[in-house]
């Protein structure tokens, strides 16, 4: 049987849900649309939210000869049939190749297309659900308009989920009764992925009880059959990095309750060692020395969480998460070893002073014989002045103190001893 959300796909651009940057009056992609002249295009965003649609609704509506293939499946063999033809009679106003996921499509097979595309012969439109920036060869980007489609927010939703149910209780002829409520959890729900949202409306029509002349779709029973499917999440994928990167963020801008909400979404994808792994990160890197024990104390938390597992490894990372959200802030070891690690790989480096040098013997060529160490614990307070960076960068400042208390209080230590 044919997916609901197949047989609902809107023909014209009046019953496109959501993307109004792109088809409200006057923007450019309206306008490209009713010009009836196509560029090369490359559609980029989630699934679910029009790219198909708009692709093949422009196609429809050119007189080129049209041809459509699918990275997923696409072999070189196919492509290469489809640009042969660009040079035939039956292709005499050119060929539209409407290509679909293009990402899957390594980078001999892209490069194929260059010279079609170049010279007008090939006219092509893509759609990714992966950055074209990078999932896609510079050059063919260099040679299309890259369009972004965003999630379809839940207002925008609305109609789609309506137009839905109507559609069945007029395929199925029998009146469905369905809350408000039920409207908004399937338009909230569904991660602003419409052929989702769509689907799930089939589902909660098949599963409501069809022994009477009519239908009553219960919102309890349509948390029970989504209370994991409308999450949007794939851990190849960008969504993945985005989360991670706004987990990320957030505890860095000290944003707790956007950081705990970041992290229950991996939690809720069971996506336990990036979050491990990024969390022990960020102890170090934004927290640092404001609060240096924020490091074992987020590493006990991922040990007792990898020990767990989920659902009880939530409890530790969630502790983890808030501690480092609403910690103080120091980027200082970060800037001190980007600081010296960009003046060893600028050749900076230099000959180790002599008195650091695990040696115990002077050669003939040395003219200050002996090491000439001072150990510091020979002196007041444990510390005497002496040279420990190369000739070269002897005075180098990588380290420089930040401003909260602990390492203000580190400052102030040495500075009365030093002086």
């Amino acid at each position: 049987m044919i997916p609901l959300a197949e047989r609902l796909r809107p023909q014209n651009i009046e019953d496109m849900v959501g993307q109004p940057h792109l088809f409200a009056a006057g923007m450019p992609m309206r306008r490209i649309i009713e010009s009836g002249q196509v560029p090369n295009m490359i559609f980029y965003g989630p699934s679910g939210v029009g790219k198909t649609t708009l692709a093949r609704m422009i196609a429809d509506q050119t007189d080129m000869s049209l041809h459509k293939l699918n990275g997923t499946t696409a072999s070189v063999g196919d492509i290469r049939d489809i640009l042969q033809e660009s040079n035939s009679l039956f292709a005499s106003n050119g060929v539209l190749l409407y290509l679909d996921e293009i990402q899957y499509l390594n980078k001999k097979q892209q490069q194929s297309l260059l010279e079609y595309i170049e010279n007008g012969s090939v006219t092509l439109i893509a759609s990714t659900t992966e950055n074209p920036y990078f999932a896609v060869f510079n050059a063919i980007i260099s040679r299309s308009t890259v369009f972004e489609f965003k999630p379809v927010t839940q207002e925008q939703m609305y109609p789609a989920v309506m137009r839905a149910f109507r559609f069945l209780a007029s395929e199925q002829n029998i009146p469905i009764h369905y809350s408000p409520e039920v409207v908004s959890y399937i338009a909230a729900g569904c991660g602003g992925d419409v052929r989702k949202a769509i689907n799930t409306v089939e589902l909660s029509v098949l599963a409501a009880d069809h022994s009477q002349n009519e239908l009553n779709i219960e919102l309890d029973a349509v948390k029970a059959l989504t209370q994991r499917s409308n999450m949007r999440y794939d851990r190849d994928g960008e969504q993945h990095y985005d989360l991670l990167s706004a987990l990320h963020k957030s505890i860095r801008g000290s944003d707790e309750n956007a950081a705990i909400h970041y992290a229950a979404r991996l939690m809720e994808a069971g996506d336990l060692l990036p979050l491990c792994r990024r969390l022990l990160c960020i102890a170090s890197e934004d927290v640092g020395l404001a609060y240096p024990m924020a490091i074992p104390i987020v590493k006990a938390a991922v040990d007792t969480a990898l020990q767990l597992g989920f659902p009880e490894a939530r409890l530790p990372l969630a502790n983890a998460v808030i501690l480092l959200a609403t910690a103080p802030k120091s980027n200082s070891a970060y800037l001190a070893i980007d600081a010296a690690s960009a003046d060893i790989r600028a050749g900076l480096s230099g000959d180790f002073p002599r008195a650091l040098q695990n040696v115990h013997f002077d050669g003939a060529d040395v003219k200050e014989k002996g090491q000439h160490y001072l150990y510091p614990h020979d002196y007041p307070n444990h510390w005497v002045q002496q040279q420990y960076l190369p000739n070269t960068l002897k005075n180098r400042v990588y380290y420089h103190y930040g401003e909260n208390k602990a390492e203000q209080s580190a400052k102030a230590y040495w500075e009365k001893i030093k002086k």
